[in-house]
């Protein structure tokens, strides 16, 4: 049966990254780390479906997030080439990224969230060996990416951006698979309480300490992201309630929730373009950034066009999931179906993060005995760069 509460995690962080997107308020990294919280889903969600069919999982995982790309692909690729873009074969990253596909200087803003998918595909290639060692030694799995990060970020070992990301949420992902593992549920109190206290204070204490350029931003500081982004996964992961019967009662939610999960990743990937269109309305009617009118209307219009968008190619998650296509998931149908297949997928959605370098949260993966989805962070082609359209900074995580 799928687990509603992390559908509502889910739900949660694509809408966050949303929001971030457009504000660029620093404040809401730190309130909910949504891409840390997304590759921690998509983690625990790999994980099950490791335990359920071995190396086979990577093919399906890649089936489910490779499609909706696709099509953004069709729809950006030839318009950048009309508008500069060179062609080389590096196009044909935008078919498979393992590594930041080309783009054009608009596109750069426009299509960085792609980051979080390439990120994740590497995340999925690594899972199989990742998951063998954590069922043999899951303390010193789990450590390891930290460890990496750490020596990454004092200064002993200059790893190139690989492996830095690996060292930032790949820890968070193996934070998933001890979801699935039942690991988190089992810590008591007295021990989970401090543990997460004192990630959270070291994470806090080396953003005091490294402030980024704006400020306590968590996408400006991978040690302080990882180890903040850490403690809160251990406290709404282990400290997650049996149920969220609550839920249930407003059909209003429970069908948002449903909505924003089935669509995760059609939201992630074309809510960055409309974010970069809308910029110029800054100069055009007054806008800014400080403006609370202004933020909530450009807020309501990213939802509507990417809204729009979902009904146009949103179906694509559902083939891509083996599902029957849906205009508009989470119908009476859909949801006897889902309660008549307890054991089946959901589709990866990625994770919501990204804008800071430009377009880069994202809402994230499955968890274990759920469903699950991620969207995430990205910066296409540089790493933890800030952009700027029309001389308004778009954050990208």
């Amino acid at each position: 049966m799928r687990n509603r509460y992390l559908d509502i995690l889910r739900a949660l962080a694509i809408v966050r990254v949303v929001v971030y997107h457009v504000t660029g308020w620093a404040t809401l990294t730190l309130v909910f780390p949504a891409m840390s919280v997304m590759f921690a889903l998509a983690g625990s969600l790999m994980a099950a479906s490791l335990t359920r069919a071995g190396p086979a999982a990577v093919g399906r995982r890649l089936r489910r997030l490779l499609p909706s790309l696709w099509v953004l692909a069709v729809v950006f690729v030839p318009a950048m080439m009309f508008s500069g873009l060179s062609v080389s074969p590096r196009v044909l990253l935008w078919l498979f990224p393992i590594a930041d596909p080309p783009a054009n200087n608009w596109g750069a803003l426009a299509l960085s969230i792609i980051w979080y998918l390439r990120d994740y595909l590497w995340f999925v290639l690594a899972s199989p060996v990742a998951f063998w060692l954590f069922r043999r030694a899951p303390l010193m799995t789990l450590l390891a990416p930290y460890l990496l990060l750490v020596t990454i970020e004092v200064g002993i070992y200059p790893a190139p951006p690989v492996l830095r990301e690996f060292g930032l949420y790949f820890g968070a992902w193996l934070l998933g698979f001890a979801h699935h593992a039942g690991m988190l549920r089992r810590l008591s109190g007295r021990l989970l309480y401090p543990v997460a206290l004192a990630l959270a204070v070291g994470g806090g204490a080396w953003m005091v300490e490294h402030p980024g350029p704006r400020g306590y931003d968590l996408n400006d500081n991978p040690l302080g992201n990882a180890l903040w982004s850490a403690a809160f996964i251990l406290i709404v992961l282990g400290r997650a309630p049996a149920g969220v019967a609550w839920l249930s009662r407003s059909r209003l939610a429970d069908r948002a929730v449903t909505v924003l999960n089935r669509r995760a990743l059609t939201v992630y990937l074309w809510h960055m373009p409309f974010v970069v269109a809308l910029t110029p309305l800054v100069d055009v009617v007054g806008w800014s950034h400080q403006d609370p009118v202004g933020l909530a209307i450009r807020v309501l219009l990213v939802f509507a066009l990417v809204g729009l968008v979902t009904l146009a190619v949103g179906w694509v998650e559902d083939v891509a999931a083996r599902r029957r296509p849906e205009l508009i998931p989470g119908g009476r149908a859909q949801s006897a179906d889902a309660g008549a297949r307890p054991g089946a997928d959901a589709a990866v959605r990625p994770g919501v993060e990204g804008a800071g370098r430009p377009g880069a949260d994202a809402a994230g993966g499955v968890a274990a005995g759920g469903v699950g989805a991620t969207v995430g962070r990205a910066v296409v082609p540089a790493q933890r760069t800030a952009g700027e359209a029309a001389s308004v900074e778009i954050n990208a995580r």
